[in-house]
């Protein structure tokens, strides 16, 4: 079997150029005809010499994953299915903005954490992605782009760990392809804009803010242990004191000066003006050691098997407006690509659920949440 140079970062493939007898230099260069050219014939990459060409035709190969579907939204986001094998597919999203552009790439063939309100985890968890099936959705992206756009230049500035699975249950994968997406002689894209979204594997991140610090985004749900338990199984084992101590740490080698707290708003269930005063309260304590932080609040996108709406657009405002007078920066997201299924937390793909945990969520239903239309005193 062939070895996918997708697979490597910049030193992974050395290595591999060293197994064939090639200098370590010929990796850079074999890393700039596949990254900034999007080259997968070894015959059109000029500058390699005949004899390591035939070795890698031996040896080697560039694949990109097979394509199922792609759809194109009305505000410009575009969106693939990727055929990843064995019953799975997983999802990737473009959305084009005026001052950049951002690849929503994911991780898992769906996912093991199974919060509440995402579609992805109501699909239950088969794989972790390779390091070539993430590196792949952004090669495909970009390359496809400069030509479907008519560019010769850079089309993503900024990827985001955000969509099928939880990027950090996958770290031996993840920690290649954001290198590889950092190397100057690869994408070049600036820690800063790129993004890991994680629902709190707190040792994880430990290890990525020693191993691979870029920007973090914590999926924060919930202002107190008891409702992010049922919204968000995982701070059973990491509750809020723990992660956000962690996110204090992890400020200290991050490229941002500040984490990202995501904030799903759900109504009647966490998006009372009681709900974002303990929220402050909560992001205060810790403030205290160090803490500084944005606010993302997300307009849910309701899916039937979740049992839970949107809140309306005057009670996300009203939640934000307490967060903005607590002196915390709160931005409300945009939905985008909702016509075409492919806003935040509508990701699903396709995934053989090899673990159950499509059943350990709909029991988890069975559990009510503290559901009220009225204003909480």
């Amino acid at each position: 079997m062939t070895a996918n140079l997708l697979e490597f970062d910049l030193e992974g493939l050395a290595v591999f150029c060293e197994s064939l007898g090639e200098k370590r230099f010929r990796a850079t260069q074999l890393f700039r005809w596949i990254h900034q050219r999007g080259m997968s014939n070894f015959d059109d990459m000029s500058d390699l010499a005949k004899v390591m060409r035939e070795k890698l035709k031996v040896h080697a190969h560039v694949a990109a994953l097979p394509i199922l579907s792609q759809q194109f939204s009305k505000d410009g986001t575009i969106k693939w299915l990727f055929d990843v094998g064995a019953g799975d597919a997983v999802e990737t999203v473009f959305i084009p903005e005026d001052d950049r552009g951002t690849l929503c790439v994911s991780s898992q063939a769906g996912c093991a954490v199974g919060c509440r309100f995402c579609s992805t985890g109501h699909q239950g968890f088969s794989r972790n992605l390779t390091t070539a099936e993430i590196l792949a959705q952004l090669w495909f992206a970009e390359h496809f782009l400069r030509q479907h756009l008519g560019q010769s230049e850079r089309v993503i500035s900024n990827v985001v760990m955000m969509g099928m699975g939880e990027p950090l249950q996958n770290y031996s994968a993840l920690i290649p392809a954001l290198k590889a997406m950092l190397d100057d002689h690869g994408y070049g894209l600036s820690r800063r804009r790129v993004t890991v979204s994680t629902s709190g594997v707190v040792p994880m991140m430990t290890r990525l803010s020693q191993d691979c610090p870029v920007a973090l985004a914590v999926s924060l749900h919930a202002p107190n242990n008891a409702l992010r338990d049922n919204l968000v199984p995982l701070n059973r084992k990491y509750p809020l004191d723990e992660l956000l101590e962690e996110c204090t740490l992890y400020l200290n080698k991050a490229p941002r000066d500040f984490i990202t707290f995501e904030y799903c708003m759900l109504k009647g269930v966490n998006d009372q003006r009681a709900h974002a005063q303990e929220l402050v309260t909560l992001i205060r304590k810790h403030a205290g050691h160090g803490l500084r932080c944005k606010f993302n609040l997300i307009p849910f996108n309701p899916f039937k098997e979740s049992g839970l709406l949107r809140s309306d657009d005057a009670t996300v405002e009203e939640f934000a407006s307490v967060l903005i007078q607590a002196g915390f920066v709160t931005t409300i997201r945009k939905t985008r690509g909702d016509d075409i299924d492919a806003a935040c937390g509508q990701l699903a793909g396709d995934v053989m659920d090899r673990t159950g945990v499509a059943n350990r969520i709909a029991q988890q239903r069975a559990v009510p949440i503290q559901w009220t239309d009225r204003k909480i005193s």
